[in-house]
């Protein structure tokens, strides 16, 4: 079984300083695809370039202290595409794709850290440039390669994925805009969210975030914001996914779940 991570760390310095290293050591992962890495190369060099024995690949933002993703493999790629071609949005940090093909199959893994829009509207209008034109480039990759595209995607689809949707339905992460395109992309587009597909009723239990105000985290009133998406072939060959609460690395929660990929 091949078994794939994913978890936004809210700075890779501050989760490696609560255990998360120790983690993913004991967990065993084949890949952990990371987002917020908030890390420049010189920050990594010399410290975070493997974790726990797996080889890291990223896409640091231009800003100090934003954003940036990583992908850490056990497998070496055949190739690493860093950034997915925007004029706005490489600049932040967001995409970085691990290519693993074969005579047989071409496979990407990806890690992408969508833009939130909650720090106000200026932000969420730069979200929604980057729906528009991340749709389209997902549907072109799906037409080359297969892929699993892991990451923080700011958006709870459904009621089901948050705890307080009905006094949310007027923010961000949960506005219908959002939840429209996330619809799309699912049906029109043919890509598969793999947790749902394997727990399509699961409620409170799959909650990945939690707002640091109040006692969210203790009271569990979370919202599913990190996902696995899958082109069709790959989805179906998911066994098991769980949300890794015992411990937290950040203001989010692991996501893992295990494919028979035969890599």
């Amino acid at each position: 079984m091949f078994k794939l991570t994913s978890l936004n760390l809210n700075g890779i310095r501050s989760a490696a300083s609560k255990g998360v290293e120790a983690w993913v050591a004991k967990t065993k992962p084949d890949c952990i695809c990371l987002q917020e890495v908030k890390a420049q190369a010189a920050d990594v060099e010399g410290r975070f370039e493997e974790l726990a024995g797996l080889k890291g690949h990223f896409h640091f933002a231009q800003k100090k202290g934003y954003s940036g993703v990583a992908v850490y493999s056990k497998h070496a790629p055949s190739d690493v595409i860093v950034g997915y071609g925007s004029r706005e949005f490489d600049a932040e940090g967001r995409y970085v794709e691990l290519r693993f093909d074969t005579p047989a199959r071409k496979l990407s893994i990806i890690s992408c850290y969508f833009p939130s829009g909650s720090s106000g509207e200026e932000r969420q209008q730069a979200k929604f440039r980057f729906l528009d034109e991340f749709d389209p480039y997902l549907v072109r990759l799906k037409k080359q390669r297969e892929f699993i595209l892991c990451g923080d995607v700011n958006i709870a689809h459904q009621e089901k994925d948050l705890k307080n949707w009905r006094s949310n339905k007027k923010n961000s992460g949960f506005l219908p805009e959002e939840r429209a395109w996330m619809t799309k992309l699912l049906s029109e587009t043919g890509l598969v969210d793999v947790y749902r597909l394997l727990k399509p009723d699961a409620l409170e239990e799959c909650y990945t975030w939690w707002s640091n105000r109040g006692q969210a985290w203790l009271n569990n009133v979370g919202w599913r914001l990190d996902y696995q998406i899958a082109t069709a072939g790959i989805a179906q060959t998911a066994r098991e996914a769980t949300v890794y609460k015992t411990t937290r690395f950040s203001d989010h929660a692991p996501l893992t779940i295990e494919y028979d990929l035969g890599l």
